[in-house]
């Protein structure tokens, strides 16, 4: 574990070394109540997260003919 200073600013360093493993000049904050969580950030998040979804909302075909029961089920409660 490491120490690190608040300055009277609200800042806290990232040692050198975890800032290399991580590979980010950003993080995200959250904070947990009695802790702080900091997570590394993408330099592009859009493309970080081209591809999550993938096999995970079901074929193409599937999603169309959703979208059409869905489109045919609001234009009957017209």
């Amino acid at each position: 574990m490491k120490m690190r200073k608040i300055t009277a600013g609200g800042q806290v360093s990232l040692p050198a070394s975890i800032r290399r493993r991580w590979g980010t000049t950003s993080v995200s904050v959250e904070d947990a109540g009695d802790h702080v969580i900091l997570r590394p950030l993408p330099e592009d998040p859009i493309a970080a997260a081209r591809g999550a979804l993938k096999g995970k909302l079901g074929s193409p075909e599937s999603l169309r003919a959703r979208a059409r029961k869905d489109e045919a089920a609001a234009t009957r409660r017209r």
